[in-house]
């Protein structure tokens, strides 16, 4: 049975309400809460799009909805909890839709004094990734890695400590290209 659609409002506290239940159940950025508010107005009407202005305005203004905080918060879940590299939390936030000035401050300071290889190490021993046996286990720890959004040199760092042969970071090396 398929999900009803969502009901069209044009009352600014229906709408206002239905955001703080979003905000409630987790946090969002402006353009992510945008998204969801979407489809509950008439959003090709002039007066959809400026009922979901006045909602984004009054939760910013309350403080309930920041972007700059969002993006601190996700940053430093994604670095303890996930120990996802830089440019994974990079990537993630600007698919959440935050701008690019913001991401870079918010990511600076949480990552401001992570030891990248340590980090890296944190990642493996949280998937439980032992030392590569074959090439083929190289290859896939080299490539959750990536995924993960650490640097090459990072990587090969790591790699050259297992004693990962030059053949198969060579190999890894033509793979970036």
């Amino acid at each position: 049975m398929p999900f009803p659609r969502p009901k069209k409002t044009d009352s600014e506290d229906v709408l206002y309400e239905y955001a703080l239940g979003a905000l409630a159940r987790r946090m969002r950025s402006v353009a992510e809460l945008k998204r969801l508010l979407r489809p509950r107005v008439e959003a090709d009407t002039e007066s959809g799009k400026t009922l979901v202005e006045l909602v984004i305005r009054r939760l910013k203004d309350q403080g309930y909805l920041n972007d700059a905080t969002y993006a601190a918060a996700f940053s430093s879940f994604r670095r303890d909890n996930e120990k996802f590299g830089r440019r994974r939390v990079i990537t993630d936030l600007k698919a959440k839709g935050v701008h690019g000035e913001v991401i870079d401050k918010a990511v600076n300071s949480v990552y401001h004094e992570v030891n990248e290889e340590k980090q890296a190490h944190d990642y493996l021993h949280r998937k439980r990734l032992q030392k590569p046996k074959t090439q083929k286990d190289a290859a896939r720890i080299f490539r959750q890695l990536m995924c993960a959004g650490f640097g090459t040199k990072t990587i090969f760092a790591i790699l050259k400590k297992w004693d990962v042969d030059d053949e198969t970071l060579t190999a890894l090396e033509g793979e970036l290209e």
